[in-house]
């Protein structure tokens, strides 16, 4: 079936085509061209399907790679001029209707696999060359000592057609004679090599050992050694090459010449150079990346003692709406601009600036211990990002939000250090930004231990690691229990008894506080079941569980709570929710519908922690609330005596409020009889506190009141 003129495949073929033609020059193989782009074609739908896949899956560039290598595809500009084409012509051809800031970013990262698969494949390719040419070696080694010892003329025959470099010097270093091959690897110049002491051809790049095996060989110590050696050129360039030299013996036994046979390397160096370059710096900005980072940062931590280093963790504010708003494109020379300033900050001796990734980058500095000044390098940093950055037009403000950990070597690990840094900087972020925050050992406990019970929270529910206890509600009037608040806390296996304001914030972050807060109402309204039927001798009280702001938004709220009730067979009356006053500032009225819907069902809705927003009081009138729990700062400023008139004042204003709103009111934080006497004169109804008892087990709910009075 013939492919739709300007259909994808018509593109796709294109595509191959504009791609063989372009690698085609410079391939070592045997097919026509016609052939070789049709060996490109299912290459090219790869790579394709891997611009448009709904996730990235770097295998297909990689294996695309590989099979460049495959179709002797070796030469360096091979993979150049493919990268070119896949970064010219990809996205067009293939990309479909698809977003293009989106394909153009696919497509960088499948140039990444491409260069990693070629690199692979050919390193794989190459030690198996290098094998082939060590055993021919060998077998030119040993053909040549018997051809010397046999005929010369079978050495010459295989001395001048050998495919690499070969050369015999005398003991003393003169090269006696040398083949076309090793000419050719000088620049055809046969002066260059003849007649020359081999002393002469040391490198400024040899390794230290080179010479003391060339001095052992010639002294009959060792029959060969093979190294890497660089040797200059006449034009200037230099040749890299694998060198193996061997001790040719006479008939004796006796050291006679010295064979050397030579690889040249220089395009495969060149490559892995480039392939390492790529791998270790950041394709957009140029910077060092996170790889060449943390190798650099191992390094400077294992330098041992009296080594310091100091290192500032960036992290750019606000760049996320810069993205959202103005494109990727606008964000990636943003990213540019700012790379570029990073990197005029770096000026002294031992200073490295890289990126890790979005807008995220780091600067590290080293020293002696004491001699690092972070703290410079920080404000250089934050100076850099105050004018603004231009792009077609627009002036950008960038502003960034920075950690700082600094110290002796030896004493952290990488991972260990980059935590530090990252923790300070969300700090700095959290105090707004634009600031810069240095570790500290004490907040950075809190925040891994904090990460801990976060990342510990969802086993725990499964476990069973959560349990209520619960708080009586006392009738001011005649002092009886009406009820009583159900109070979550956590066993954890490390930290022990854990209270719910470490726990619930967590729990709020995650949304684990939804399937959290509908066990603890079940559990609630079943203990109140019990209760009900008059388990325990308690009698029938009413229990109030608290609703987190997260839970009021979730759709299955009212569903959940009706069907908890029916199942359990407690009167909606007997249950109360507890919702704070934040919550429902400013709540319009798709918020307050699911609590107008449970206060219908009879329900009873309580307005918690009242007094410590700034709500209009107006509003009561429009929430379905039923109770004004006052928040314990009120009765805190009624501990002392005389009580402060201002908070006297004020809880008088509340309740006669309340009451005329048909509301009753609950007072938060009684602790001593003075105060709950005189609550009880401004007409409270209902109150709670340590006065009464502390949060106890439900079966110890009448023991656990009044329990304080009568200790």
């Amino acid at each position: 079936m013939r492919a739709e003129p300007d259909g994808p495949e018509d593109r796709l073929r294109r595509f191959a085509t504009i791609w063989g033609r372009a690698v085609f020059p410079v391939t070592a193989t045997s097919l026509d061209r016609p052939e070789f782009e049709r060996l490109l074609l299912p290459l090219a739908r790869n790579l394709r399907d891997a611009l448009l896949a709904r996730t990235f899956d770097a295998a297909g560039g990689q294996a695309a790679g590989a099979a460049l290598v495959d179709a002797h595809c070796t030469n360096p500009e091979a993979l150049s001029r493919t990268l070119d084409v896949v970064d010219a012509y990809l996205v067009l051809y293939c990309g479909g209707d698809g977003p293009r800031e989106d394909l153009r970013s696919r497509s960088s990262r499948i140039q990444h696999a491409m260069a990693a698969g070629y690199a692979a494949a050919l390193r794989e390719r190459t030690l198996a060359e290098q094998e082939a040419i060590a055993r021919a070696a060998l077998d030119a080694r040993s053909a040549v000592a018997e051809a010397l010892h046999a005929s010369e003329a079978r050495f010459r025959a295989i001395f001048e057609d050998a495919p690499i470099g070969i050369g015999i010097s005398g003991l003393d270093g003169t090269v006696l004679d040398v083949n076309d091959a090793l000419v050719r690897m000088f620049g055809g110049n046969e002066q260059m090599v003849r007649d020359r002491n081999v002393s002469t051809w040391a490198h400024p790049d040899d390794a230290p050992q080179i010479w003391r095996l060339y001095e052992e060989l010639v002294h009959g110590v060792r029959d060969h050694f093979r190294v890497e050696k660089a040797f200059g050129r006449p034009d200037g360039t230099v040749l890299w090459t694998n060198l193996t030299a061997s001790l040719l013996r006479d008939a004796d036994g006796e050291p006679q010449y010295m064979l050397v046979i030579v690889e040249d390397t220089t395009e495969r160096r060149l490559l892995n150079l480039r392939l390492r370059y790529e791998a270790t710096h950041d394709a957009l900005t140029g910077l060092p990346n996170r790889t060449l980072f943390f190798e650099r940062l191992e390094k400077v931590l294992g330098a041992g003692d009296g080594s310091g280093f100091g290192l500032c963790y960036l992290d750019l504010d606000g760049f996320k709406t810069i993205n959202d708003s103005l494109g990727h494109a606008v964000g990636d020379r943003v990213l540019v601009e700012v790379a570029d300033r990073l990197q005029a900050c770096a000026t002294a001796p031992g200073e490295m600036i890289a990126r890790l990734g979005g807008d995220e980058f780091v600067a590290l500095t080293t020293g002696p211990r004491g001699t690092t000044d972070v703290d410079d390098l920080a404000d250089r940093i934050m100076h850099a990002l105050d004018g603004p950055i231009s792009v077609d037009g627009r002036q950008l403000t960038v502003r960034g939000s920075i950690g700082i950990v600094e110290g002796p070597a030896a004493e952290r690990t990488p991972a260990e250090v980059l935590r530090s840094a990252d923790i300070s900087m969300y700090r700095a972020k959290s105090a707004g930004g634009n600031r810069c925050e240095t570790a500290d050992p004490e907040t950075e406990a809190r925040t891994i231990t904090r990460h801990g019970l976060t990342n510990a929270l969802p086993a725990a529910l499964e476990r069973g690691e959560f349990f209520i206890e619960y708080q009586p509600l006392v009738h001011l009037a005649d002092g009886s229990v009406r009820g009583a608040e159900a109070l979550v806390r956590w066993t954890h296996p490390q930290h022990g008894v854990i209270s719910p304001d470490r726990f619930i914030p967590l729990a709020e972050r995650t949304g684990l506080i939804v399937p959290l807060g509908r066990w603890v109402l079940e559990e609630s309204v079943r203990q109140a079941k019990r209760w009900q039927d008059g388990e325990g001798g308690v009698g029938p009280l009413r229990v109030n569980v608290n609703l987190s702001p997260c839970q009021l938004t979730h759709p299955g709220l009212v569903a959940d709570t009706l069907e908890i009730l029916e199942r359990t067979g407690l009167d909606p009356d007997a249950l109360c929710l507890e919702v704070t006053e934040s919550a429902l500032i400013g709540a319009d009225d798709d918020l307050l519908k699911p609590l107008r819907r449970l206060a219908e069902h009879g329900i009873d809705i309580a307005l918690d922690d009242f007094g410590t927003g700034y709500s209009n009081l107006a509003n009561l009138r429009r929430l379905p609330v039923s109770d004004l729990k006052l928040d314990r700062s009120f009765t805190q400023g009624m501990q002392q005596y005389p009580a402060d008139p201002v908070d006297l004042k004020i809880v008088e204003g509340i309740v006669s409020l309340a009451h005329s709103l048909d509301l009753s009111v609950t007072v938060e934080g009684v602790e001593t009889a003075a105060q709950a006497e005189q609550l009880r004169h401004m007409g409270c109804d209902t109150a709670q506190g340590w006065y009464y008892a502390r949060p106890g087990p439900p079966d110890r709910l009448h023991q656990l009141v009044y329990a304080d009075v009568t200790a």
